[in-house]
């Protein structure tokens, strides 16, 4: 009887309980024991273990966050802290790892996977989409429908009190939640991080729609969205200084204070990777921790569960993480048909 491990690192999403649910069942019915880590990589630097059944992981499905919990740990940056996982790893016996997370947790993944030091698969978990190795990571749909609600409500109130509403969503590296909850919520103006902002332009289209008889925006912007241009340098040395996650206010108070239209702006935040997932989470969460296992089974280590064409494959960990995957351009090209200015 072989025992499996699993972990969730980096940023809690919705779906999370559904790969450890669906893992579990698996994992069982195929013989093995299943040994949860405590968060994330930190489980095993601190040898913070225990036993999941199906007791334990009965009625998490709808549930949001992990029950194993989570953190940012990064053990391959230090030779003690590799030291004390690979010691508690053998001590636990685990014969494999099945390792839950985003960019970062499976970059410590390759680590010890090109180190020969675990056998590891990996499952992919962000609601930023942004690995490079699949087209679809769970976590993202929930974050997307959150999103797209709150821009809902505050398309009302913008109408109501002709107002300027900047919504500020996640997406420190890529644009993916602001665009496709831009789409879907209707949003006037769409800006990301991959494409710089021209603070000239935004503010000469919100102006233009006003001249329409439209006394109302709504803009949707990535918290890692940057400033174009040298046309504003005190701009640019604001975003450079700022903490991430302020990008809304800065264009809040450059809009009006260039337009002259009241800008109110609303921080997203932490709300789009609480709560309870979606069906199409809970959905690609149980495909996954399934397939995973299977890889287990199959002594396919090294490897990170997939979705391409709406088929479950697998890549190398290596090659999900060695970029990030920028939004789709094609995708936002058509978004612009609904810009402001277009």
């Amino acid at each position: 009887m072989k025992k499996i491990g699993i972990l969730t690192g980096g940023a809690d999403c919705p779906g999370l309980n559904s790969v450890i649910r669906s893992v579990v069942r698996k994992a069982m019915q195929e013989g093995y024991v299943i040994t949860g880590i405590k968060n994330g990589w930190s489980g095993l630097i601190e040898n913070d273990t225990r036993i999941l059944d199906l007791r334990m992981t009965s009625g998490i499905l709808d549930k949001g966050g992990t029950i194993l919990g989570t953190s940012r740990a990064k053990p391959h940056e230090d030779p003690k802290q590799v030291k004390q996982v690979i010691e508690n790893y053998k001590r636990s016996g685990i014969d494999a790892l099945i390792v839950v997370g985003g960019e970062e947790t499976l970059k410590v993944a390759r680590y010890f996977d090109q180190k020969g030091l675990m056998k590891i698969v990996g499952v992919p978990k962000s609601i930023d989409n942004a690995l490079f190795g699949t087209d679809y990571a769970f976590g993202f749909d929930t974050a997307v429908n959150i999103a797209t609600e709150c821009i809902d409500r505050l398309h009302t109130t913008a109408e109501s009190h002709h107002r300027i509403i900047v919504i500020e969503v996640m997406g420190q590296h890529t644009g993916w939640i602001a665009l496709e909850a831009g789409i879907a919520g209707g949003a006037d103006i769409i800006l990301v991080p991959e494409i710089p902002i021209n603070l000239k332009k935004v503010c000469c289209d919100i102006k233009a729609r006003h001249r329409r008889g439209k006394n109302f925006t709504i803009m949707v912007v990535s918290e890692g969205a940057k400033i174009e241009g040298e046309e504003s340098k005190d701009a640019l040395k604001s975003i450079s200084e700022r903490r991430r996650g302020n990008i809304g206010d800065l264009l809040a108070k450059t809009i009006e204070g260039q337009t002259g239209y009241e800008t109110r702006v609303s921080v997203l935040g932490h709300i789009q990777r609480g709560g309870t997932p979606t069906a199409y989470d809970r959905l690609i969460g149980t495909q996954f921790g399934v397939f995973a296992v299977q890889l287990v089974k199959e002594n396919r280590f090294g490897q990170m569960v997939s979705l391409f064409d709406n088929k479950l494959r697998s890549v190398s960990i290596e090659e999900a993480v060695k970029k990030r995957k920028t939004i789709d351009m094609d995708l936002y090209n058509m978004a612009k048909v609904f810009f402001a200015g277009e």
